[in-house]
C-alpha cells in the first residue's frame, strides 16, 4: 500500500504538470493566471509531502513555507488579475498580441 506522504508527493506532482500544460497550451491570460495557480498549488503539496515525517507529524519548517507560500500567491494573483483587467480595458481583449492568430 501506498503512503500518504507518498500520495501527496504524486498529486502534486500531476498539479504540476496540469497546471503547464494549460499555461503553455491557453492563450486567454485569465486562463494562464489559474493555470500558474494550480502550479503553486501543486508546489505546496510537495512541500508538504515532503515535510512528512511518518508517525511523529510534520516539519515545522516546511509548513511554515507553505503558510507564507499561499500568502504571497494570493497576492501575486489579485497582482495579475488586476493587470489582466488593466490590459484588456487598454487593449480591448484578454490576450496577449503575440498569441493571437
Amino acid at each position: 500500500m501506498i503512503d500518504s506522504a507518498t500520495l501527496y508527493g504524486l498529486t502534486g506532482a500531476v498539479l504540476v504538470g496540469l497546471g503547464l500544460f494549460g499555461f503553455i497550451s491557453r492563450r486567454d491570460l485569465l486562463r494562464r493566471v489559474l493555470a500558474f495557480n494550480v502550479i503553486g498549488s501543486g508546489t505546496f503539496l510537495i512541500f508538504g509531502a515532503a515535510g512528512a515525517r511518518g508517525t511523529e507529524g510534520a516539519d515545522p519548517v516546511p509548513q511554515a513555507l507553505i503558510i507564507t507560500g499561499i500568502v504571497v500567491a494570493l497576492a501575486a494573483t489579485a497582482l495579475a488579475v488586476g493587470l489582466v483587467i488593466a490590459h484588456a480595458r487598454a487593449t480591448g481583449r484578454g490576450t496577449l498580441p503575440e498569441d493571437d492568430p
